[in-house]
């Protein structure tokens, strides 16, 4: 299968749950995970999340309310969510899922930390638009 080893572990369940915002994952090797819908938004694989190299990632912020609309099959490797914020484009592969499900508490505390860090918030609403580039941002 393309995208996977031999090492990876297959999910044999993967479940929404809406009404709590986690994705359950269940893997061949019995590990089960349970992944909030926020916490996949903000560690999407994308590259509008990664960026193109290390040091382009870009921090989301003022996702805390974000849902997952759809849950699409890609191939036999992967998942593509569709968030309720319009981000439709990380591919989920078994291998990156179960990654985040066994280092979740490493990763949402380095996400937290950052947020902390850049004076930002897990609520759309405590999260300003960035000033404008140049200038004044006003037409002179």
């Amino acid at each position: 299968m393309a995208g996977i080893d031999d090492d990876t572990p297959i999910p044999t369940a993967i479940t929404l749950h809406r009404k709590s915002k986690m994705l359950e994952i269940a893997f061949d090797d019995g590990r089960e995970f349970s992944l909030p819908f926020e916490y996949l938004r903000v560690h999407s694989p994308s590259a509008e999340v990664r960026g193109h190299g290390p040091g382009q990632e870009v921090l989301q912020v003022g996702k805390r309310d974000v849902d997952i609309l759809d849950l699409q099959a890609v191939g036999n490797y992967a998942v593509r969510p569709v968030f309720s914020d319009g981000h439709d484009s990380g591919l989920y592969s078994w291998d990156y899922l179960y990654t985040l499900g066994r280092d979740r508490d490493v990763l949402w505390q380095r996400y937290l930390d950052r947020l902390a860090a850049e004076g930002r918030s897990r609520d759309p609403a405590e999260n300003p638009p960035p000033a404008p580039k140049s200038g004044c941002g006003h037409k002179h």
